[in-house]
């Protein structure tokens, strides 16, 4: 199992939820964090919380050229980089037939770019030292497509299959750099209250359903079982109990999945 006392940690959208909560599990363990967020008060209060070990930065993972800035400036400021979670996420709900171009480019340049940027910007880094690790966070919704999560599904979806063929290019290869795909299902945070919501769609509503039936597992919960899974180089984590139950039906199910999700879907009035 490895252990991360002393080492560098990378940690995107850590100014809340399942990023705030891994700073500060992982600085617990003793390692320093780079806590990044768009927003500069909640990365700053991340890396507050974690004591000595951890710096803020300001960061807009859709921004290529400002990720790769951040991953030189990260090298110069801790002198190597250890592991990378790529874990910035946003959400939009709604129906297919509602969803706006702006606002499905907006997510996918977060939930997919950014995953995309912050791979290639630090994976230098990462094999620099000889036992990298990057952890991509996708979903549950990386797994199963869900209704009027179209937009979501596609960015998990390529988030999943993306971090996939990276690792098996670095088997090939055989880079030092073990890779993961972190999969959360529903956890309390805050992403629902913060989504975009299509023209149809109660956003309070939404956000209700999603805080009250569907988030089950804590940030601190997820944060140790992402932490276990990668200390034992897992290269899927699931997080959460649904996580477990709804990532089975595919295989047991196959395509029929969907007609028990749009079911499940009909009866919470999604």
């Amino acid at each position: 199992m490895r252990s991360y006392a002393d080492k560098t940690v990378v940690i995107t959208g850590a100014g809340s939820g399942i990023g705030r909560a891994l700073a500060l599990h992982l600085a617990g363990l003793g390692a320093h964090v780079a806590v990044s967020d768009l927003n500069q008060q909640a990365a700053t209060e991340t890396a507050t919380a974690c004591g000595g070990l951890a710096q803020a930065f300001t960061l807009d993972v859709a921004d290529r050229d400002a990720v790769f800035a951040h991953a030189d400036e990260v090298r110069a400021a801790f002198g190597a980089v250890h592991l990378v979670v790529n874990n910035a996420g946003v959400a939009l709900h709604g129906p297919v037939s509602e969803l706006t171009e702006p606002d499905m480019r907006w997510l996918m340049d977060i939930n997919y770019w950014g995953v995309v940027h912050g791979t290639q910007a630090f994976l230098p880094h990462l094999a620099a030292t000889g036992a990298g690790q990057l952890a991509n966070v996708s979903s549950l919704f990386g797994l199963v497509a869900a209704p009027k999560q179209a937009a979501y599904n596609a960015a998990k979806f390529a988030v999943r299959g993306f971090t996939e063929a990276l690792r098996l290019e670095l088997l090939m290869d055989r880079t030092p750099v073990a890779v993961s795909s972190i999969h959360p299902g529903g956890i309390k945070t805050a992403i629902a209250r913060n989504a975009r919501v299509t023209a149809s769609e109660d956003k309070a509503g939404t956000a209700q359903l999603f805080d009250r039936k569907l988030a089950h597992t804590s940030p601190e919960r997820a944060a140790r079982t992402i932490v276990k899974g990668l200390s034992k180089d897992r290269p899927r984590i699931l997080v959460g109990a649904d996580a477990y139950v709804v990532a089975a039906l595919p295989r047991l199910l196959g395509v029929r999945y969907e007609r028990v999700l749009a079911r499940g879907a009909r009866a919470l009035d999604v």
